[in-house]
């Protein structure tokens, strides 16, 4: 379909942030507003579960229909979508690589990428970013990496076709979430920050020093994880044990009983957050965490946030994705939007894609 996933870091026209969820897509459309943005359009639908599992589109009628509803009566105008990846299908590595030209790199990038790509480089579309360009005299440059799987882009691209929308930008979770942060939280020079989105099927972790991605890893467990322990020990059905999770009371399981089993999985959680923020260090030779930023569904589960601060010691802070961007709820037409925030991040940071902001 011909989809030019190495826009990753240019210029675009005006699009509808798209993310498209394990548990739900949500859909974002901005306008300029003084020196900002206001939402002009915001909707989220449900996807049936097991349509997508670990990233993977299983069932693409399922959820191109669910993309659908999501544009219907909700005053979105832009034709076309920017929508992102996540999970295995997704390589993002810093390589160091000889000072050379833009023109160099171009042409050497494919055979460069050969050696940190473990997949055939003819299947994979590849995209990269200059972060240091290494004019201190040291002899290399630093390079962002991003490869990601031609049939996966593919899988994404024609459910948003069946839908009746053009796909016109692919891009990664984890630098949609980090476009969200810097246009919210402006840039701090030197601050390392963790952005850590949990969503149903996964956790993106995304670590920023100042305005540049350092440590990029997606951690298979998410919301689905505590739902299917609470299934699992409580010996409920999933939608029960999905309420379950969130507090509300089911048959005759108290919250009480629910908790330990949530404690037991965000322990679990803990752990590989633990190893990447170790693999972080060792790798990099950055040594501390100044806060971390929390947002996704499964960011609130009770005692997620709490924990996260216990373990590491860092502030602990939720990211609000609509801080310094204007949004209306009663004219967007929704009732709880302290519900819609903690879930919109990834597809606010893709809506921004229009205004060139890499």
């Amino acid at each position: 379909m011909g989809l030019p996933f190495t826009n990753l870091f240019r210029k675009q026209r005006p699009l509808v942030g798209l993310d498209i969820g394990s548990s739900a897509v949500k859909a974002v459309e901005l306008r300029p507003a003084g020196r900002g943005y206001k939402v002009a359009a915001f909707a989220s639908a449900a996807v049936p579960p097991d349509a997508i599992v670990d990233g993977a589109i299983i069932d693409g009628t399922a959820v191109a229909e669910a993309i659908k509803r999501l544009f219907e009566d909700h005053g979105f105008k832009a034709k076309d979508v920017a929508a992102s990846l996540s999970g295995n299908a997704v390589i993002v590595k810093k390589i160091s690589l000889p000072v050379m030209t833009g023109q160099e790199l171009d042409e050497s990038i494919h055979w460069e990428a050969e050696q940190y790509i473990p997949f055939d480089i003819q299947d994979v579309n590849l995209d990269y970013q200059v972060l240091d360009a290494g004019t201190d005299g040291k002899g290399s440059m630093d390079v962002l990496l991003v490869a990601a799987k031609k049939e996966k882009i593919a899988d994404y691209t024609s459910v948003i076709a069946q839908a009746g929308k053009n796909a016109v930008l692919v891009d990664v979770d984890a630098f949609a979430l980090q476009n969200a942060f810097e246009a919210n939280y402006g840039v701090e020079t030197g601050a390392v920050s963790v952005l850590l989105n949990a969503g149903a099927s996964a956790i993106n972790v995304n670590i920023v020093a100042g305005d540049q991605s350092v440590f990029t890893r997606d951690i298979s467990l998410g919301g689905n994880a505590y739902t299917e322990a609470v299934q699992r020990e409580l010996n409920l059905p999933f939608e029960a044990a999905e309420q379950a999770k969130k507090g509300i009371p089911v048959d005759a399981v108290s919250f009480e009983d629910v908790r330990p089993v949530l404690r037991a999985t965000t322990e679990n959680a803990l752990l590989e957050i633990q190893k990447t923020f170790d693999f972080f260090k060792n790798t990099t030779g950055l040594d501390r965490i100044d806060r971390v930023m929390l947002c996704g569904g499964a960011s609130r589960v009770d005692g997620f946030a709490e924990a996260l601060h216990e373990r590491f010691g860092a502030p602990i802070e939720q990211l609000d994705p609509f801080r310094s961007i204007a949004f209306d709820s009663k004219r967007l037409g929704v009732e709880a939007p302290e519900d819609i925030a903690p879930t919109a991040a990834v597809a606010v940071g893709l809506a921004l894609r229009r205004v060139g902001d890499r």
